[in-house]
């Protein structure tokens, strides 16, 4: 494995998204984090911490479980099931801007499943997405509005996240992956 990005690393990346946040949307009035789980939420947390220290101001935070609207789960009872995690968005999202948060974007899949789920909860005014790896592969129309690094990888790569509230250490590793096709 090779590291592609180290705790400093991360930190910077993070307030560099941070400020681009603040940049794209003059301020934060109005905007709420959403992490996607299970690392978007510690890095919306990180962020909205940052985004406080840069302006003064709470950013209300959320979490978001999108098992029940992945696309693909097994549709029969055969097999293991998935476990179904809380979602917490303790707040309106109508006419808000969300920042959707997570660690990576690979096919767009998981993203898209995050939007279903989003929009069960209300209309929101925007819906802008943070990643902190874009590994590229997309299988749907779906483009980050912030990326903390783009890691072009093959599909005998994998990339790895790991933060210190869920793994005990912040890093991002990339993998060969042996026996899998190109």
């Amino acid at each position: 494995m090779t590291v592609l990005m180290d705790s400093e690393r991360m930190g910077r990346t993070l307030t560099r998204i941070a400020h681009e946040i603040v940049e794209r949307n003059r301020g934060i009035d109005n905007i709420a984090l959403v992490g996607v789980r299970t690392r978007g939420v510690p890095i919306a947390r990180r962020l909205a911490s940052i985004l406080r220290a840069v302006t003064g101001h709470e950013v209300a935070t959320g979490a978001l479980d999108i098992t029940l609207y992945r696309d693909d789960l097994m549709k029969t009872a055969v097999g293991p099931q998935p476990i179904v995690r809380r979602t917490e968005i303790p707040f309106s999202i109508d006419g808000r801007h969300i920042v959707l948060v997570d660690d990576v974007l690979y096919t767009g899949r998981t993203i898209r499943a995050a939007l279903d789920a989003l929009i069960d909860f209300g209309r929101p005014s925007t819906i802008q997405l943070v990643v902190l790896v874009d590994r590229g592969h997309r299988e749907l129309p779906i483009k980050a509005d912030y990326v903390g690094k783009n890691v072009p990888t093959s599909h005998r790569e994998t990339i790895h996240v790991r933060l210190s509230e869920i793994d005990g250490q912040d890093e991002v590793l990339i993998e060969q992956v042996e026996g899998e096709q190109a």
